[in-house]
């Protein structure tokens, strides 16, 4: 037992170290687990980056109850080093009966426009699926996209989208 105290204090010490050898770099990480007062586990990690050329960051995590439901998460952004951004983000649940939803949304923005993109999906307890998902993007030129996107269990897929111009007329979205 004597022999494995030094050896602990040793291996802590050279991740510490490590860890702050890589935050000098602009990286940075983190990760843990543990049991939860409900009888499951709840469980995160993250990450960013840091540079001359922008940064990025995420994280993510979920938690369970022992009783087969679960509950989680992400999210994440950047920036570029010409003004460039984005982000998005999801959440999801599953529950004991086989009940499971996502939704999740996301929006970047750059040097030719930007873009919004959002949806949701949901599979019922007898395994009957909707889903849909709507997304919207700008060029500079005011030109626009508009478009939604649904499924069903029972009906398949349908898509509508809308395409505008610089001077807001409709046309034809090209493919």
């Amino acid at each position: 037992m004597r022999r494995r105290l030094p050896i602990v204090v040793l291996a802590a010490g050279v991740l510490a170290l490590s860890a702050r050898g890589s935050l000098a770099e602009g990286f940075a990480s983190r990760r843990g687990a543990r049991e939860n007062a409900a009888g499951g586990v709840t469980a995160g990690e993250s990450r960013a980056v840091h540079g001359e050329n922008g940064f990025a960051a995420g994280r993510r995590g979920f938690a369970s109850d022992g009783a087969g439901n679960a509950v989680g998460g992400s999210a994440e952004a950047f920036k570029g080093p010409n003004g460039a951004a984005g982000a998005r983000k999801g959440r999801w649940s599953h529950s004991a009966d086989g009940t499971t939803t996502h939704s999740s949304g996301g929006a970047v923005r750059g040097a030719n426009g930007s873009a919004y993109s959002s949806g949701s999906a949901t599979r019922d307890a007898s395994g009957n699926t909707t889903a849909s998902r709507s997304t919207n993007a700008t060029a500079n030129s005011g030109a626009t996209y508009d478009g939604n996107t649904s499924y069903s269990s029972g009906s398949g897929v349908s898509h509508s989208g809308t395409c505008t111009n610089s001077a807001g007329q409709v046309v034809s979205c090209p493919r």
